[in-house]
């Protein structure tokens, strides 16, 4: 259980939400939801003990599960499965219980029998775990994640963003917290993988809390619902379903403009009165208790919701190059024995759209890092053409440097021939005005980063856009925006993608699917592929 007791927020002197009251409970099952940047992700980390908040008080019993939208992973030579049974403890048990497994078949007697009461005791606390039973119970997680032994037996290191995202997915679900917070959990799970985790919140024992855009996930799973009003910094507790939320929070706001209206008119009624009454010296004193009154009519008054800010996006023309700016020619990648692809080769003309697909683990996130030339194939090779510029939008956003600022990560990218003032536009086509572009990168929610990549990638002036799960952490608006630019944009664009949306969007003529590499013209009949990758 989580208590919020008058909780404030604040990023730097901007105030994100104040005197926030509410409970997480045993079977609660929470969306919060609110525009990018509103404080989301700020409050969870707050929930999650991992920063303090300004003002007021979080108070917790019992066990917190936490999965932040970028899980960083301290030992990344650790197998995947023991990364997930790490999170009962079971993994060091295990390895113990086979160090002591094989000394008992040692020669030795006195070593032997050292090493049977070293089993005995290191079985029975492998049982109090949860034993063979909690083990099973990991391997349906693991199962229903797309997590099969071959990426499980894998150092974390050897695996793509999407595989590593699904073990520490996989490892806050099998912790059995009596408290779980979910910041964007669907991200880089397939259709089946999402049907499967909307069963398992929803019966889920203890309470949950979770950031989504998935609205099929919200309207399956939630009975409550927190809504971070950024225009007015204060968070509105819902205790309804999605469906009767979103009708309630519309009447809601409503009646929020009546009262505003009623009020400014009996203020302005009650004004004109007291600077008629004013004029009269007999009036002065009446005169003033009314503007008093006035004031804290208006000082109680609610703001009445303005416009949610959406980024205004557009690409800028690219720069020049030749009809083939980007080609690839035979590429192959492993990871120890585990071959990812072999033979990979494309082409990549002037303007053309493609998208790849492939099941999750194909390589489709090691290709791009490929020809974005982050990353060296182990044969092969990327030959670039005449006047190629490459942007390349990665989905771990490892493209930003976490302790540069905003506008010093927009300046590592822009040309020196863009001056600060059109450095700054392009940052506040992209919500970041003011006092945000001198934040760090790191403190920055998903959806900023995300923005903020794109921003680089637009100052950038590229030729050939590599983008790597471009719309993940987006809202609806800043989604339609992205995709909006995306599908006017003259230059060559290489997308991988699970948004059937996003794809449509871009109107891709192609599709190269790994780990073959095979090439086909595109057609509605890869969309279903799309939800599967």
């Amino acid at each position: 259980m989580i208590s919020v007791a008058d909780l404030e927020l604040r990023v730097g002197a901007r105030l994100l939400m104040d005197e926030v009251n509410f409970r997480i409970d045993k079977g609660d099952k929470i969306g919060l939801v609110g525009r990018n940047g509103a404080g989301k992700t700020t409050m969870t980390k707050v929930l999650a003990g991992e920063s303090q908040p300004t003002a007021g008080a979080v108070s917790h019993k019992g066990s917190i599960g936490y999965l932040p939208q970028d899980p960083r992973t301290p030992d990344m030579e650790q197998l995947a499965r023991d990364r997930i049974l790490s999170a009962r403890g079971l993994d060091k048990v295990i390895s113990k219980l086979e160090v002591a497994r094989a000394e008992m078949a040692s020669e030795d007697s006195a070593v032997a029998a050292k090493a049977m009461r070293r089993y005995d005791r290191l079985e029975a606390e492998f049982m109090a775990g949860g034993g063979y039973a909690a083990e099973s119970q990991a391997a349906t997680i693991c199962s229903n994640l797309d997590l099969p032994d071959r990426i499980l037996n894998q150092p974390l290191r050897t695996l793509s963003g999407g595989q590593r995202r699904r073990v520490e997915l996989a490892r806050i679900l099998y912790s059995d917290a009596e408290t779980l917070l979910l910041d964007e959990p669907t991200n880089h799970l397939d259709a089946d993988s999402i049907t499967w985790l909307r069963d398992f919140i929803k019966n889920y024992p203890g309470g949950v809390l979770m950031i989504s855009h998935d609205t099929g996930l919200l309207d399956a799973t939630v009975n409550k619902v927190l809504y971070l009003d950024a225009n007015r910094a204060v968070v509105d507790v819902y205790n309804m379903s999605w469906k009767r939320y979103l009708t309630q929070r519309e009447t809601d706001e409503r009646a929020r403009k009546r009262e505003r209206a009623n009020i400014e008119k009996k203020a302005s009624t009650l004004l004109a009165q007291a600077n008629k009454m004013k004029a009269r010296a007999s009036g002065a004193s009446a005169a003033q208790s009314m503007l008093k009154r006035v004031d804290r009519m208006m000082a109680g008054l609610q703001e009445e919701r303005a416009a949610e800010r959406v980024a205004a996006l557009r690409f800028p023309d690219p720069a020049p190059c030749g009809k083939t700016p980007l080609m690839a020619e035979g590429l192959s990648k492993s990871y120890g024995s585990l071959e990812i692809f072999t033979d990979v080769s494309l082409a990549i003309d002037r303007g053309s759209k493609v998208v790849i697909l492939g099941l999750n683990g194909a390589g489709k996130t090691t290709l791009l890092r490929m020809l974005a030339g982050v990353a060296e194939p182990d044969s092969g090779q990327i030959v670039p053409g005449h006047g190629l510029k490459i942007g390349y939008f990665a989905q771990e956003h490892d493209t930003l440097d976490p302790e540069k600022t905003v506008l010093e990560n927009m300046r590592a990218t822009a040309p020196a021939s863009l001056g600060d003032a059109d450095v700054r536009s392009i940052l506040g086509s992209f919500l970041f005005v003011g006092d945000d572009v001198a934040k760090p990168a790191g403190v920055l929610s998903g959806g900023e980063k995300t923005r903020l990549a794109l921003a680089t990638i637009v100052a950038s002036s590229a030729n050939v856009l590599l983008l790597d799960e471009p719309t993940n952490n987006l809202d609806p608006a800043s989604r339609a925006e992205v995709l909006g630019a995306l599908s006017t944009f003259p230059g060559a664009v290489v997308m991988v993608s699970h948004d059937e949306g996003a794809v449509t969007s871009l109107n891709p003529e192609r599709v190269v699917i790994l780990p073959d590499g095979d090439e086909d013209l595109f057609s509605e009949d890869y969309l279903e592929l799309v939800s599967l990758t």
